[in-house]
């Protein structure tokens, strides 16, 4: 699914690509954590669906981040 966020940092309208179902994001909306009904999407992509920031945003405000495995 195109989903399609402003980005908090540049304002610019960013569209990613994610692997989600309406009923992931409607389940997401009313309240589910992200991580319980999209698990299978990236830290990346999480961030993305929840504030609009891109990892080019998180790269230009705060350098190279390393994804951990048990911090998902």
């Amino acid at each position: 699914m195109l989903i399609t966020k402003t980005s908090p940092r540049t304002g610019t309208e960013n569209t990613m690509e994610l692997d989600v179902t309406p009923d992931q994001l409607n389940a997401w909306q009313n309240g589910a954590l992200i991580q319980s009904v999209m698990p299978h999407l990236s830290l990346e992509e999480r961030e993305f669906l929840i504030s609009g920031y891109t990892p080019e945003d998180w790269e230009e405000m705060f350098g190279h981040i390393e994804e951990e495995e048990d911090e998902l």
